[in-house]
């Protein structure tokens, strides 16, 4: 399992390790510096580079830069800085003064090693940053960030205007979260994580990532001594004679998860169309209480009938309930207060359009900080949130996990309804409801990466990742 860290968490940790245990910034910049260049080092070796091109901005991840240069310097290698203008900062200053290599008045070189801008960036990239970035990223050099690529925001993986596409990202100390979200998958390359001391340790609530090892535990070997009731029931209250596709993704979902039983609550002209498709569901007219788990609202339609049901539900059910989909709409269309007294777990599985009807914020506030963002909805409501994006988040009010499994191939109708109905067989199965939103996130992503290597990400459909979703599982136990 990986940590990451936001920039306030760093910046405690940076401000803990100086002050409390007395290790000096100069020093902790030195072995900044001196990670990078090892780093580069090992890649101008590897690709036989004639020309090393340090790119400083005016901050300390400019003073980075110099130590990293010096370093290259002193060991032989050909390297030169390009200095950005504007006002330095105190320890830039000190690195600039002992710089005594040569200066380039272009951005070009075999390897380009990006210094412009640390992870605390919170404006937009204008100006002769801007025009930086823009060359660095024409230059075709093979170019390495230092800590975050330039422009991508720490905290939410946010592009601020433009940003530098790195093909090696240098993580100093740990990860941080604008690796992993929104933009950071696309610009940061391959990110290697390069300790230098930082106390971490003292950070509270970091956030993980789950490795295919660690979502092994959440599949282990089934008892031959089992039958269907060993392995629970999952109710699923979906679907609608406008939107019939749903409660068959949703059901099919829940039936590759493992659980014994898989309910179906829908209508007449529903449950025509899809048994033929889905013979092993069980279809009721009526909702089962005893289940582990409910899932409602994937192709229900918005109305105040559901939105008595979820009321119900949630003042007398004692399982675990999902709410997906049009369940989530109904909760912004009628108000989302029933769930603070809920007594059951309530799972919300909202997309960012979803959670910014549910919360009444815009979708860029979201996005400016996800993860605040859903612990701060779960900790009000007391409820699980699993907010789905590019990377998604899964949140209990505290603790905070993110999912980076997947790719565009889930960015089609469908996909929403499988992972509510996995969601809701994984903790029929017995997976605890936040392990569950973990392993479905999971399970599902690689499900569509498996299927696109097959179909490719444009032609990958819900189906396809269904049909994947066996050797998605599989693969835990091959790795």
């Amino acid at each position: 399992m990986i940590q990451l860290y936001s920039n306030w968490q760093m910046h405690a940790a940076d401000e803990y390790t100086i002050r409390s245990l007395g290790v000096p910034s100069e020093e902790l910049m030195a072995r900044a510096g001196t990670a990078i260049a090892d780093e580069v080092q090992r890649v101008c070796e590897e690709r036989g580079a004639k020309s090393i091109l340090v790119v400083c901005g005016t901050g300390n991840n400019g003073g980075d830069g110099y130590v990293c240069a010096r370093a290259l310097i002193n060991r032989g290698f050909p390297c030169s800085v390009y200095q950005l203008e504007g006002r330095f900062s105190d320890d830039l200053m000190r690195e600039w003064t002992r710089y005594t290599g040569e200066f380039a008045t272009k951005i070009e070189g075999d390897i380009i090693v990006d210094c412009i801008f640390g992870t605390g960036l919170s404006r937009s990239v204008t100006g002769v940053f801007q025009k930086a970035v823009e060359e660095i990223n024409s230059s075709g050099a093979y170019v390495i960030s230092a800590d975050i690529p330039s422009g991508i925001s720490g905290n939410s993986g946010l592009a601020l205007g433009c940003a530098v596409k790195a093909d090696l990202t240098v993580s100093i100390q740990e990860y941080k979260l604008g690796h992993f979200l929104a933009d950071g998958p696309d610009f940061c390359g391959r990110i290697v994580r390069k300790p230098i001391g930082i106390n971490s340790g003292i950070v509270e609530d970091p956030v993980s990532l789950y490795e295919p090892a660690d979502i092994k535990a959440f599949f282990p070997q089934r008892k031959h001594n089992s039958h269907k009731g060993t392995y629970g029931t999952a109710c699923l209250v979906v679907g609608s004679d406008k939107y019939l596709g749903a409660a068959a993704l949703a059901a099919a979902g829940a039936l590759r998860s493992g659980c014994g039983y898989a309910k179906v609550v829908t209508s007449k002209a529903v449950r025509e169309a899809i048994v033929g498709q889905l013979p092993q569901a069980i279809y009721s007219d009526d909702i089962d209480l005893k289940a582990a788990s409910i899932l409602v609202g994937c192709g229900c339609g918005v109305s105040k009938d559901l939105y008595a049901i979820i009321c119900s539900l949630l003042a007398s059910y004692n399982g675990t309930l999902v709410i997906d989909a049009d369940g989530l709409n109904t909760l912004a269309e009628y108000g989302p207060e029933p769930l603070r007294d809920a007594s059951c777990k309530v799972v919300l599985t909202p997309h960012m359009k979803e959670f910014s009807r549910l919360t009444g914020k815009d979708i860029a506030s979201i996005s400016a900080d996800p993860v605040k963002a859903a612990r701060d909805f779960a900790n009000e409501y007391g409820c699980m949130v699993l907010l789905k994006s590019s990377s998604s988040i899964i949140t209990d009010g505290c603790k905070a996990t993110i999912n980076c499994t997947g790719n565009s191939a889930l960015s089609k109708g469908g996909s929403g309804d499988m992972l509510a109905g996995f969601i809701a067989g994984s903790i029929a199965r017995g997976l605890d409801a936040y392990d569950a939103c973990i392993a479905g996130s999971f399970i599902l992503g690689k499900a569509a990466e498996i299927a696109s290597v097959r179909w490719t990400e444009y032609c990958v459909t819900a189906r396809d990742v269904e049909m994947a979703i066996p050797k998605a599982i599989q693969s835990l136990h091959e790795e």
